[in-house]
C-alpha cells in the first residue's frame, strides 16, 4: 500500500516518530474507511499492511472530543504493557482520512524504574540501638515518615498535620531533650514561636475529658 497517497503524505512523520522512539515504539497508519492497516513502522506483532485495523467506528466518538486520544494502556500477547496514543488525521473538508497510532513499549522504562528503586534501598530494618540516643536523627525520621505517609512536602503541611507530627515526637520523648525545639522547628519549617504555640495546643487538656 506504499502507493496510497496517505502513506506518501504521512510516512515521513511516522518514520520520524519511529526513529526517535525506536526500537521501542510501533507506529501504525490505518485506513478508517476500509478498516485496514496502511503501513507499519517498527512492528511489534505480525500485523502488516492490508490486515484488519479493528478500530471500531469513528462515528461513535464524541464529536466534541479532540482528535488525539491517550496515552492509554494496551497489552501485547507476551504480557508487555504499552502506552498508546491515537490521532485522527483529517482532510481539508474535515473527513477522517487516516488514523495514526503510536504504541510505546514500557518494558525498558519499567525495568529502569525497578533498578533505580532497588538501588541503595534498605534491605533490613533500621538497627534502632544505633540511633537510640541520636534524637536529631529521631526527629528527621519521624517528620520524614509522616511526610511520606501523607504525600505532601513539609512546606504544605497543615496545622493538623503539624500537630500530628508533634504528637509522634512527644511520644518519642524528643522534647525531653534540651534544645530539641529549634531542631524540630527547622525540620517542620516553622518559627520557634509557632512551634511553641502548636505544643501548647497539643498539650492543652481536652474539655471533653473533664466532662466524663
Amino acid at each position: 500500500m506504499d502507493d496510497d497517497p496517505r502513506v506518501r503524505t504521512w510516512a515521513p512523520v511516522c518514520r520520524a516518530v519511529a526513529a526517535l522512539l525506536g526500537p521501542y515504539a510501533e507506529v501504525v497508519l490505518h485506513d478508517p474507511g476500509a478498516d485496514r492497516i496502511l503501513a507499519v513502522w517498527n512492528p511489534m506483532s505480525s500485523r502488516g499492511p492490508g490486515d484488519p485495523s479493528l478500530l471500531g467506528e469513528l462515528d461513535t466518538l464524541d464529536p466534541s472530543a479532540p482528535d488525539v486520544f491517550g496515552p492509554y494502556e494496551k497489552l501485547l500477547a507476551d504480557g508487555r504493557r504499552l502506552s498508546s496514543v491515537s490521532a485522527i488525521l483529517r482532510d481539508a473538508d474535515g473527513t477522517a482520512s487516516a488514523v495514526v497510532c503510536v504504541n510505546l513499549d514500557r518494558t525498558p522504562l519499567e525495568q529502569a524504574a525497578a533498578v533505580l528503586s532497588a538501588f541503595g534501598a534498605p534491605a533490613v530494618a533500621r538497627p534502632e540501638p544505633l540511633f537510640e540516643h541520636d534524637w536529631g536523627e529521631r526527629v528527621r525520621h519521624v517528620v520524614g515518615s509522616y511526610v511520606r505517609e501523607c504525600g505532601r512536602p513539609v512546606q504544605r503541611l497543615t496545622r493538623a498535620d503539624r500537630l500530628a507530627v508533634l504528637a509522634r515526637l512527644e511520644e518519642a520523648e524528643v522534647f525531653a531533650v534540651r534544645r530539641a525545639a529549634p531542631v524540630v522547628a527547622r525540620a517542620l519549617g516553622v518559627s520557634r514561636s509557632t512551634l511553641y504555640s502548636l505544643l501548647a495546643e497539643l498539650r492543652a487538656p481536652n474539655p471533653k475529658d473533664h466532662a466524663r
